[in-house]
């Protein structure tokens, strides 16, 4: 884990961003979440970049770098200014379309719904830091499909954004 975070953090260079999305398939959960939390570190020094690379990954054609583009870029400390959360949201965005565009078979692979998990409190983290456009965007998703119904449900859930989607009660005038 400790190795995978050190190469993310360096994925400035080609060479160690190549190992990091190598490192991001890795069977074993603790290395694909170093991954991520390498990511966020490079994130705290170099967001542009960070940012740039988390979109490029999100459409990715595995679903564990999907995975790793929504879990690093869904941070709250990084998601700081609107450019940032609309960048957060994109991402989830991108890899939540790619999941619908899954066949329903593909869609049982374990790679699959650990992206699906990711994406299950990413866009509550994503919507929250910046809300009246986040929100936009998670209104629109397309609730036909039983994956992003979950994932809309879970995210639903979240105290974060749960606050966000209840109305504020009518102020009385004394």
């Amino acid at each position: 884990m400790c190795a995978a975070a050190a190469i993310a953090r360096r994925a400035g260079d080609p060479q160690e961003q190549a190992r990091a999305r190598d490192l991001a398939c890795d069977g074993r959960w603790r290395v694909r979440e170093g991954v991520a939390i390498g990511l966020q570190l490079w994130g705290d020094v170099e967001p542009n970049a960070m940012a740039e690379v988390a979109t490029m990954w999100a459409r990715d054609a595995h679903p564990l770098v999907q995975r790793a583009a929504v879990a690093a870029i869904c941070e709250p400390r990084l998601l700081t200014s609107p450019r940032e959360a609309a960048r957060a949201v994109a991402v989830c965005a991108t890899a939540t379309e790619s999941l619908r565009s899954l066949s329903a078979d593909r869609r049982r692979d374990p790679d699959v719904r650990t992206l699906r998990q990711t994406l299950g409190y990413g866009w509550s983290v994503a919507v929250a830091s910046d809300p009246a456009p986040g929100l936009a965007a998670f209104h629109a998703l397309a609730l036909d499909d039983p994956d992003v119904a979950w994932i809309v449900r879970e995210n639903r859930a979240k105290k974060r954004l749960a606050v966000l989607l209840t109305p504020s009660p009518p102020h009385e005038h004394a």
